[in-house]
């Protein structure tokens, strides 16, 4: 078996026998399950978003239904793996890693409409683009992922990211491969480091917990850690919303000096004076660094957060998630809308993972309403963070609701340990099946 270099961050090349691990894993997250008969029908399916759930939702319906017509509705034409962003910041991977094309992935059955929802209408059942159009429907599949807000960060350009110390992740492969120049220019000298996240829900909420083990393994690789004071700044009292997991975090952020600053909530940033600002139960407090890794705040698209579908009250009111139920994801008011992947109101599931367990749901439901008859499938919750802890070493990290920890592989691969067949998953066994997720299979 051959493991990563410590000279430097690099590919981790595979053995024969790490291999066939890495194929059993792939086997087991891609299986999908015995293929159903078609269900005749003239339903007009309308789905707002081509990322990962409604390609997944287009393909999987094309799959099951004959007759229907499908329409996705969507500007995007370029498709973006973005688990992958991580592995790009860290040095790892080119941009061109997370890039394809919309087209490879739409359904040859389906229609696309490169246009964008401007306007819902679940009573009506109508979508309007922006270009005017309106497209009736029988069904909706709301996909359409969420809005990075960064100007809710007073001071934060976008443009900036890769310069004078700043990252940020989130906004695109290239400013990924920037937020890794910047990073890997601090690990050369030192100085402090800020991490954090929003006090929103987000895609992948460990991702920024990766990237403060990232930056603290390419200062050890450098030999610069000892010069370098890394912080992350928890947006409440605990670094992860599942106990057992915050604790884990917290012991190995201690064993490697990483320092833990509870309820500081980043409000804005001088990028001049590279200063940031947080809102803390004390009041107002400022922090200079060296670097800082930005995460921003995440809600709902204009189109639904000006919807009927959005949540009325509760804590996902104000961000605009759309008020779904937390099993079937059918919406609880209009009960031919089914809300998938980022843009669902529940309670986890801002992953890849989780669209590969949502979408089937969704999709067995809006079929058994075309039947008659009541769907069985529910949605528990599933999400996987793959938590870096270093190049070569992850923890699988799979749970539910109920902040149970479901492990694909329980007696192999231990969930709350540095393992490198973890990283191996991450780095290599994810993508295919992600890829075979978005045409159906998985």
């Amino acid at each position: 078996m051959t493991t990563p270099s410590q000279g430097g961050a690099g590919p981790v090349r595979l053995g024969r026998r790490s291999a066939l691990i890495a194929a059993g894993a792939l086997a087991a997250f891609a299986s999908a399950g015995q293929p159903r008969a078609q269900v005749r029908t003239r339903a007009k399916i309308l789905i707002l978003g081509a990322g990962a759930a409604g390609l997944a939702a287009a393909n999987r319906l094309a799959m099951r239904l004959d007759g229907a017509e499908i329409t996705l509705l969507d500007r995007r034409r370029e498709h973006h793996y973005q688990p992958g962003y991580t592995l790009v910041a860290a040095g790892l991977k080119d941009p061109s890693y997370t890039l394809s094309a919309t087209a490879d992935y739409v359904p040859r059955s389906a229609r696309w409409i490169e246009e964008r929802a401007a306007e819902i209408d679940p009573v009506g059942k109508v979508v309007v683009t922006d270009a005017g159009k309106r497209l009736p429907y029988d069904y909706l599949v709301v996909a359409t992922g969420l809005d990075l807000h960064y100007a809710a960060i007073e001071g934060m350009e976008v443009g900036r990211i890769g310069q004078d110390g700043l990252g940020s992740i989130y906004a695109g492969p290239q400013q990924a491969q920037a937020t890794w120049r910047a990073m890997s220019a601090f690990a050369e000298k030192g100085g402090v480091g800020l991490f954090g996240r929003p006090t929103t829900e987000m895609k992948c909420a460990g991702a920024p917990l990766k990237y403060a083990f990232l930056t603290d393994d390419r200062l050890r690789r450098t030999g610069q850690r000892s010069r370098a004071e890394l912080i992350y700044n928890a947006h409440n009292r605990v670094l992860f919303s599942v106990p057992i997991v915050a604790e884990r975090v917290r012991m190995l952020y201690q064993e490697r000096g990483i320092a833990v600053n509870h309820e500081h909530v980043l409000t804005g940033i001088d990028l001049g004076r590279r200063i940031a600002t947080y809102r803390t139960p004390a009041g107002t407090k400022e922090l200079g660094y060296d670097f800082i890794n930005i995460v921003p705040s995440m809600r709902a698209p204009e189109a639904v957060r000006n919807s009927p579908l959005r949540w009325q009250t509760g804590p996902w009111a104000a961000d605009g998630w759309a008020e779904v139920d937390r099993h079937t994801l059918r919406h609880v008011r209009f009960p031919e809308v089914f809300c998938v992947g980022d843009v669902a109101g529940v309670p986890k599931g801002k992953t890849a993972a989780s669209v590969k367990w949502q979408v089937p749901v969704a999709v067995d439901h809006l079929i058994a309403t075309i039947e008659g008859r009541q769907s069985a499938e529910r949605y528990n919750g599933y999400t996987s963070c793959p938590l870096i802890t270093r190049v070569g070493r992850a923890m699988l990290i799979e749970f539910d609701y109920d902040d149970n920890l479901v492990p694909s592989f329980p007696g192999v691969v231990a969930p709350l340990e540095e393992l490198w067949i973890s990283w191996i998953v991450k780095e290599v066994g994810l993508k295919p099946t992600y890829l075979a997720m978005l045409r159906g299979r998985a």
